[in-house]
């Protein structure tokens, strides 16, 4: 399960970033809510079980700032985290009460820049803000090699201000 920042948030970040520096795809750029990785059962069921989660109002984030795990280089985010950590949240009870386990790593929303610790890349993201953008869906997202294809994606309801 996965919220995608808007084309445009990818490509502000992707222009922060040094050139040449291997990343990872911008198309593929997301944060992830949930991981769970193979399936003993299809993902209709997980769909099903995701459709019961309560949508809260779209809130808004921003990719700002960044880290590593390891070698893994990726972007922070700011905005309503607290908005995200409770979709997130309702995202892993449902699974969970369905009997599908996820990563039972604790929750520390990014988004994956590069899974090399690649020159530059790092002390770009510490000075980096960029655009802020309203979350308005969250998806249900296969990878097959190394390709991600969204299967479902439920919307968030919106505001006039959001």
């Amino acid at each position: 399960m996965a919220v995608y920042p808007p084309v445009a948030a990818r490509e502000d970040l992707l222009r922060r970033l040094p050139s040449g520096a291997r990343l990872t795809r911008p198309a593929k750029w997301h944060v992830t809510l949930a991981f769970l990785g193979e399936l003993s059962r299809g993902t209709d069921e997980v769909a099903d079980t995701l459709a019961t989660v309560p949508a809260p109002p779209a809130f808004p984030l921003r990719l700002s700032g960044g880290g590593r795990f390891g070698s893994v280089v990726w972007a922070g985010l700011t905005g309503n985290r607290k908005a995200l950590t409770s979709l997130r949240e309702s995202v892993r009870l449902a699974l969970d009460n369905a009997g599908f386990p996820i990563d039972p790593r604790p929750f520390r929303p990014h988004l994956t820049v590069s899974y090399r610790a690649e020159p530059g890349v790092l002390p770009a993201l510490e000075s980096y803000t960029g655009p802020s953008w309203p979350v308005t869906s969250f998806a249900l997202v296969e990878s097959v090699l190394g390709n991600y294809h969204t299967l479902h994606e439920w919307p968030l309801p919106t505001s006039p201000t959001t």
